[in-house]
């Protein structure tokens, strides 16, 4: 947490079973809930700059280390980081939380989560938004188009290579190609402090969310319902234009699809102040 926004942000521990996952929030408690999900390889502070706009608004806003990135909830078997158990872990907040039904935002793998948790239990769902991950079905159909989708995911192959090589290819010489990953978006002392808990354990933990699916984020998600607002930003590296665009054609409740010229990969960081007024007037849809 940083200086500019703990103030207005509260640590806690959420507990499900035997997991404790540290958690921020932010707003009243009265307020309806916002779940927030953090990418890969990011943590729940990713969302510093909206937890305190949320909560200014009314919310009660709540981001949570995920599986794997808390330290105590980490489990060891692969399989445990499944996409069924990872929607499980969201629906368990809520239920935590006091929330029959909430809003979602999610950023990356978390956006992956999210999609399919919307499509499997649009009861639960107040609103949907969701930062650079198309819908899960929109990437596997722009995977197979003549486009240059297929070259940026080539970086999954290697996460989900046996024997744990994507940890020594990311930490070797110092973690350079792990600070890599950022490319140079986010402020050095944000990069410092993520690779220094992804060194403490937090890596495969997150990189065991790759593994526990098929194929290139072959992840199960059918139409969505709820109303839900989709953000890109045209300068992502991993995530092109097809896989964008097809996402409209797996939405089925309202939709709107905002694309930030020339923003990156990482919007929750660095593009707050373009896609934090969207969501919060999707939110109050």
């Amino acid at each position: 947490m940083t200086d500019s926004w703990d103030t207005a942000v509260t640590p806690f521990e959420l507990r499900l079973g035997d997991h404790a996952f540290q958690a921020y929030s932010a707003g009243p408690r009265t307020g309806e809930l916002v779940l927030l999900l953090h990418g890969f390889p990011e943590f729940a502070d990713s969302w510093g700059p909206a937890l305190p706009a949320l909560g200014a608004a009314g919310y009660h806003a709540v981001a949570v280390d995920q599986r794997g990135y808390s330290p105590g909830a980490r489990p060891e078997p692969v399989a445990a980081y499944a996409v069924p158990e990872l929607v499980a872990d969201v629906l368990g907040f809520a239920e935590a939380l006091g929330a029959e039904r909430f809003h979602l935002l999610a950023h990356d793998w978390g956006g992956l989560v999210a999609w399919a948790l919307a499509a499997r239990h649009p009861e639960r769902l107040r609103t949907l938004a969701v930062l650079s991950t198309p819908h899960p079905a929109a990437l596997h159909e722009a995977l197979g188009l003549a486009n240059d989708q297929a070259e940026r995911s080539r970086y999954v192959q290697l996460f989900r290579a046996p024997d744990h090589a994507a940890e020594r290819v990311l930490l070797a010489e110092e973690a350079a190609a792990l600070r890599g990953a950022y490319r140079g978006h986010l402020p050095e002392e944000q990069v410092t402090r993520n690779v220094e808990r992804l060194v403490a354990g937090a890596l495969t933990g997150g990189l065991n969310w790759y593994r526990a699916v098929e194929g290139t984020l072959r992840v199960e998600a059918g139409p969505v319902t709820v109303p839900t607002l989709y953000v890109w930003g045209t300068e992502d590296q991993a995530l092109g234009r097809d896989a964008a665009e097809l996402t409209a054609k797996y939405v089925e409740g309202p939709y709107r699809f905002l694309a930030l010229d020339g923003a990156s990969h990482w919007l929750p960081e660095c593009d707050h102040d373009r896609y934090l007024p969207a969501v919060l007037a999707h939110l109050a849809t």
